[in-house]
């Protein structure tokens, strides 16, 4: 008896020791629900100080591999080298993938400092497809390309290109904080920008013509929407419309009550003429949204956002009338308000959970946990009779395939690839190649994926 006792406490101290280790170091699946509910007894603060010290040997050693990485991509400069090639199966194995990976020459997402933390804010890189080239901008506003044929070798051949950005936002004296995505239609870039100038942080969308020897942006829309402090909650993604318009969706700037005001751009999704700029509100009650996607056969937007704490939605807006749809945000969410901000719930009864006995539109589908959300792709295989949105994600780094009905409303299942915490900002599908590219933060890196 006191042998099995024994063994079993042995059992019970490996298994929270593993889980220990994986909480502080990082290195541990966000979806976990095991480990998510042992995070909870631990507090982040308690976390960094036991890494620091009584796991001060493996986290040595972790840091050790991430620098060791870190070096391969600055001794290999602009080559794009590919470092690693894996096959991956889906959670229900319903899918088999391909994954490539190449090395960007931008700098990393530093985990250990935080999401929020001001140093992160420049680290999210964003990629386009523009002919048979591949473009990225770095969160610092910095541009490369190479060929696209290039992710068939074993190295990408990236060519630095020149832009104004910087240069442009301080002859405005406005300073660049964070870019949120980039877009290229019919020989124009576009890029949108969290900017900081003299009236406060806003978002703007710049663009450029297409060319290889220099991007010359100027400002294409204003926003106008101020914050006095800089905001996580701004949207950015910028996508195709219809009748000469393309889509930008703007988050609520931490300003709740305005995303429920249809006299102010926060929390909304507009559309916006190319050529007089002038836009019109599509849909409302938004809170920060991250993917953007129109599907012309449809007349539908499809978005994706990030909740509060939990609660991170899959959004479908059928544009079959008039009416501007009402997503909820900050009324209704299957969120929860995060430490500190439950007053400002409480205090105006939001948070509700059910959308659609408040009258807003139900979310497609959400996710709670969060898993971070990101882009989001449709594709549709008549000969398979499929119809599927790809959502990628930050903080549960994967792709979550989600299969919808014929009629496009109702989820059939769901499946994940998971990336063993390789957050993923950024997502392209290229019909030609039949694959997927995506943008990891953490090396950063490019990936070319082939899903089965």
């Amino acid at each position: 008896m006191k042998k099995k006792l024994v063994i079993v406490t042995i059992i019970i101290f490996i298994g929270l020791f593993i889980s220990f280790w994986s909480i502080v170091s990082g290195g541990y699946d966000r979806q976990n629900k095991y480990i998510l509910m042992v995070k909870k007894i631990i507090h982040p603060h308690i976390a960094r100080k036991v890494r620091d010290t009584i796991f001060i040997i493996p986290s040595l050693k972790n840091e050790n591999q991430l620098l060791s990485l870190q070096v391969q991509k600055f001794e290999q400069k602009l080559n794009g080298n590919l470092f690693n090639e894996q096959n991956l199966t889906s959670t229900n194995n319903l899918y088999t993938a391909n994954l490539k990976q190449f090395f960007l020459p931008f700098k990393r997402l530093d985990i250990n400092l935080g999401w929020q933390a001001n140093k992160n804010l420049k680290r999210a890189h964003y990629l386009e497809l523009i002919d048979d080239k591949v473009l990225v901008m770095s969160g610092e506003g910095e541009t490369i390309y190479f060929e696209q044929k290039n992710l068939n070798n074993k190295k990408l051949n990236q060519n630095k290109l020149k832009n104004n950005i910087n240069s442009l936002l301080k002859e405005k004296n406005a300073e660049l904080y964070a870019i949120r995505d980039l877009y290229y239609e019919r020989n124009f870039v576009y890029t949108s920008i969290v900017e900081k100038n003299t009236e406060g942080f806003t978002l703007n969308i710049y663009r450029a013509p297409k060319n290889f020897n220099n991007l010359s942006f100027e400002i294409f829309f204003k926003t106008n929407e101020y914050s006095p402090k800089y905001s996580l909650q701004t949207g950015g993604r910028i996508e195709k419309f219809k009748d000469n318009k393309i889509l930008l969706a703007i988050g609520f700037f931490g300003k709740h009550a305005s995303a429920q005001d249809t006299n102010n751009l926060a929390g909304k999704i507009i559309s916006i003429d190319k050529d007089s700029r002038d836009y019109n509100v599509l849909s409302y009650g938004h809170r920060n949204p991250q993917g953007l996607f129109y599907l012309n056969r449809e007349n539908l937007i499809i978005n994706s956002e990030h909740g509060p704490k939990g609660g991170d939605e899959v959004n479908l807006n059928f544009l079959n009338n008039n009416e501007i749809k009402n997503f909820g945000w900050p009324i209704s969410s299957y969120g929860d308000p995060y430490p500190g901000t439950e007053k400002i719930f409480e205090k105006n009864g939001w948070l509700k959970k059910s959308h659609k006995e408040n009258n807003f539109i139900e979310p497609l589908k959400y996710f709670k946990p969060s898993i971070g959300i990101s882009e989001i792709i449709f594709k549709s295989n008549s000969l398979k009779d499929k119809n599927q949105i790809f959502v990628s994600s930050l903080r549960a780094s994967s792709i979550y395939v989600i299969e919808l009905d014929n009629k496009l409303k109702k989820v059939i299942s769901t499946d994940r690839l998971y990336f063993d915490t390789n957050r993923i900002r950024d997502l392209k599908y290229d019909e030609k190649s039949e694959s997927f590219l995506l943008i990891f933060e953490n090396t950063p890196a490019i990936g070319l994926l082939s899903i089965k």
